[in-house]
């Protein structure tokens, strides 16, 4: 099986590409190449083909379209605050080059060969605010950002394909992922990693949400895992839905309140002490009001979230090398 992770240089792709060399196959197929795409990549075994560049170039598609992948991992886009600030490049990348990266997949199908699977890591920001409670598989879709507005019409085009028979899509709506690196990202949503990084170490951080805010969590590991296990999964279980082929991935709602106290506990730090809160409205809207979460469905197909809070923190900062004081703390 040939496998591209597009994205592969960023905080998800680079966690997902490391599975992938971990496992060497997906499901029962073994993984006969592997391509790893982005703007800059690290350095990477040899046994990892580097398609390095921008999505939208000509010589890139080319590449990508040489490689003739039976699976694809589609994480490549400009994040939500960078692409609110530049529509124009968000367009570029997260809307055209998306949709031509489906096209040469499809077109590079073989005759009489399964379509190519694409696995597509789409955002939460598609259901836009206020949020119903609780959102369900139902809920419409009313994206408050470009970024959001973006992704949603790649997954209906994604659908489209799958209706089509040319592409196997698989559309993933990815919460806050943590615990991103301490740099610029881009994302609004980064107070998130933020708040895990900054307790973990001792240190003061402010937040610009109030204590009761509420989030969708995951681990980066967890939502490698269930990129994975997207690209074998069968959508059929979704007796309502399949068509649609769009799914939340299961989470833990956590509010900021819940998440320092389980740092505390773990790391035996004054959480209450280190952590400020000075709420902006605008971010507070739309990432600290988050309800409950219906993923029954997402949870029958096998998709899975990091089980506890302690989990959650763990799991997120052990790329880091952060060590709990609290190993077995079951705060929350």
């Amino acid at each position: 099986m040939r496998v591209l992770v597009t994205g592969a240089g960023g905080f998800i792709g680079a966690t997902l590409l490391q599975l992938l060399q971990q496992v060497g196959q997906v499901g029962p197929q073994r993984i006969t190449r592997l391509a790893a795409m982005d703007r800059t990549l690290p350095a990477l075994p040899d046994s990892v083909e580097r398609i390095e560049g921008e999505l939208q170039d000509a010589q890139v598609q080319s590449r990508l379209a040489q490689f003739g992948a039976d699976l694809c991992f589609h994480l490549a886009a400009v994040p939500g605050g960078a692409a609110e600030a530049d529509p124009a490049l968000s367009r570029r990348v997260n809307l055209d080059a998306t949709l031509d990266l489906f096209n040469l997949l499809a077109e590079g199908r073989t005759r009489g060969s399964a379509a190519p699977v694409v696995v597509y890591a789409s955002t939460i920001a598609v259901y836009g605010t206020p949020l119903p409670d609780p959102v369900t598989p139902g809920t419409p879709t009313r994206p408050a950002l470009i970024y959001g507005a973006h992704k949603r019409a790649c997954e209906i085009l994604l659908a489209d394909a799958t209706r089509r028979g040319v592409l196997d899509g698989r559309s993933l709506r990815l919460p806050g992922i943590v615990a991103r690196p301490r740099a610029a990202s881009g994302l609004v949503s980064a107070f998130m990693s933020e708040l895990l990084h900054a307790l973990a170490a001792g240190e003061s951080v402010t937040l610009p949400v109030g204590p009761q805010a509420t989030a969708w969590w995951m681990s980066a590991q967890r939502c490698a895992e269930n990129l994975l296990h997207a690209a074998t999964m069968d959508p059929m279980l979704d007796t309502q839905g399949h068509m649609e082929r769009t799914w939340a991935l299961p989470v833990l709602r956590l509010s900021m309140q819940e998440v320092v106290d389980t740092l505390s506990a773990l790391f035996g730090v004054d959480g209450h002490a280190l952590a400020r809160y000075a709420p902006q409205e605008p971010v507070e809207a739309v990432f600290g009001r988050y309800p409950v979460l219906d993923d029954r469905i997402a949870r029958r197909l096998g998709l899975r979230d990091d089980g506890t809070a302690a989990e959650l923190v763990q799991r997120a900062l052990a790329p880091y090398a952060i060590q709990a004081a609290n190993p077995n703390s079951s705060s929350v």
